[in-house]
């Protein structure tokens, strides 16, 4: 099995000031996925993309309470996530998802839905 992920982020389908140019990368690796889902296929190669919400690392703790409140509004319940939601592409990398290629696979708490 040949595979590829790529790590993207709420971000690209998430509104948020002073993030366009951040935003518009992790878009265009959406569509990356799409178009690779499609030309790589006779190679066996399947393409996905994890796109985390924000998680807690120690970099969190490095901004401001002006940023980390636009990023995750204090009514969001579970607003942060953690390193943990990393198997998540584990699991993309396993023969159980064997049969999934040209998603993506939000680990973000809902925020890319709500």
């Amino acid at each position: 099995m040949r595979l590829i992920i790529l790590n993207g982020s709420v971000a690209s389908v998430k509104g948020t000031a002073a993030f366009g140019v951040y935003a518009a990368s992790k878009a265009a690796i959406r569509s990356f996925v799409r178009t690779w889902t499609t030309d790589l296929k006779e190679r066996g190669i399947r393409s996905n993309v994890v796109s985390p919400g924000p998680i807690n690392t120690p970099l969190v703790s490095r901004q401001s309470a002006e940023v980390m409140g636009g990023l995750c509004p204090p009514s969001r319940w579970d607003a942060w996530g953690t390193r943990g939601g990393c198997k998540v592409a584990l699991f993309l990398a396993s023969d159980d998802s064997s049969f999934v290629t040209g998603i993506e696979l939000f680990v973000d708490g809902g925020r890319a839905q709500v």
